[in-house]
């Protein structure tokens, strides 16, 4: 009876940790992994939960306007190959590859598994959830920790940043539709809060975006670091996938 009443409570455990992680918003499950995490010197410098070569790149011109989104083919579809490193799940495999497959029925990019291709996303499981913005030279790590980042909405936050998107509050217009509480703000963390001159597609603001923050991002005391305008009562950083907005972005940029 001691054993079945402690296999009992490991399993409702298990189910309580399981059942919290499945109620965070995509913001709040990816700021959650990443607070804590020690990258090993080969990884690279991580902003939040977007990858850099440098610290130095911080400022920089959305990558889209020059050089980083993935070729389009003659077929008017983008390919874009990856891997998925042997340690998942089958499981795992399955929720990453849905969400990979996700794409496919909203827009031309196409994902493929990588034969031959020189570029290519290699999704691993390193020390948090994080990808680059746009395509970079040869393979490029997209990393979805196993403890906490494959989720069906964290995937397609990070393959859209490797596709070439910020987050939705670092929009160049963001400051008619979002004020930064930056006093509310963890100390060293207001730089994740910096606006970039972002391509917008010709699209209005999206509080629905699947790359939106959570009100309470990187808060120091439990008051929210974000406040919709006008209106504080709008909600923002729930989206649980992509949003119609975020699907039109990513055709017009690709001319889907």
């Amino acid at each position: 009876m001691e054993v079945k009443c402690i296999l009992g409570l490991v399993v409702l455990v298990a189910v309580s940790v399981w059942a919290e992680e499945e109620a965070l918003t995509t913001s709040e499950r990816i700021e959650r992994v990443n607070r804590d995490a020690v990258r090993s010197p080969d990884e690279p410098y991580v902003e939040d939960d977007v990858a850099m070569d440098s610290e130095s790149e911080r400022n920089a011109d959305p990558c889209t306007s020059y050089s980083c989104m993935w070729p389009k083919s003659a077929d008017g579809k983008v390919y874009v190959a990856y891997v998925i490193s042997s340690v998942y799940s089958s499981r795992e495999v399955s929720i990453i590859e849905r969400g990979l497959n996700s794409f496919h029925d909203v827009s031309c990019i196409r994902f493929v598994k990588r034969s031959s291709q020189r570029d290519y996303l290699n999704i691993q499981s390193l020390n948090g959830c994080y990808s680059y913005i746009g395509r970079r030279s040869n393979g490029q790590n997209l990393s979805l920790q196993r403890n906490g980042c494959v989720y069906h909405d964290t995937v397609q936050h990070e393959v859209l940043h490797a596709l070439g998107f910020h987050h939705e509050q670092k929009r160049s217009d963001r400051d008619q539709y979002i004020r930064i509480v930056l006093e509310n703000v963890t100390p060293g963390k207001e730089h994740n809060f910096d606006k970039v001159n972002t391509l917008n597609q010709g699209t209005t603001y999206d509080y629905g975006s699947v790359m939106h923050y959570s009100k309470y991002a990187f808060s120091k005391n439990n008051q929210p670091t974000l406040v919709a305008i006008p209106d504080s009562s709008v909600q923002f950083g729930v989206a649980s996938e992509m949003s119609q907005k975020d699907i039109i972005r990513l055709n017009r940029l690709y001319g889907c």
